[in-house]
């Protein structure tokens, strides 16, 4: 892929206007959860340039398991005949099931806020096909150690005891 390194250490600075008010977005949903003592992961789905809807993860807030910031991010978009030309921005590297989701629908494009403090398999969604962008964006990191400092054991309970 163009502009990239190897794998999960790949880098890209070079994001659009309409990438970096996204993902701005998806950061803003996560820093909601995180305020609300939840897990600090938020996502946005764009089509173009156009927002279509946000959330944010929701596990601790609605007791539900799988509330995850993706999941959640669908769910306030609702019902759509294709996704083709969407967008899915998330703060944190998806889990197996939100990548299951982001392959479901076929959503083409996943830019990932970072895979540092929880890796995920990103080279998994660029071999079915999806364009990943990995940003490595420290308010992302810095929310993802604020949470594990804050709420270490919430953080074992969902995927750091794996």
């Amino acid at each position: 892929m163009p502009g990239t390194e190897d794998g999960v250490n790949a880098v890209i600075k070079d994001l659009s206007e309409a990438d970096k008010i996204a993902l701005d977005l998806a950061i803003s949903e996560a820093r909601k959860s995180l305020d609300g003592e939840g897990v600090p992961i938020g996502a946005a789905l764009t089509e173009f340039t156009a927002v279509l809807g946000s959330g944010h993860n929701e596990r601790v807030q609605l007791n539900d398991p799988i509330a995850h910031g993706e999941i959640a991010c669908l769910r306030n978009v609702g019902r759509r005949h294709s996704y083709r030309s969407t967008t899915l921005y998330t703060t944190l590297s998806p889990c197996p099931m939100c990548s299951g989701a982001i392959l479901l629908f076929q959503i083409p494009r996943v830019v990932v806020g970072e895979a540092t403090t929880y890796e995920g398999d990103l080279d998994f969604l660029r071999n079915q096909g999806v364009e990943v962008v990995l940003v490595n964006d420290e308010r992302c990191i810095d929310l993802m150690h604020e949470f594990q400092n804050r709420f270490p054991e919430i953080w074992s309970e969902d995927i750091g005891g794996r």
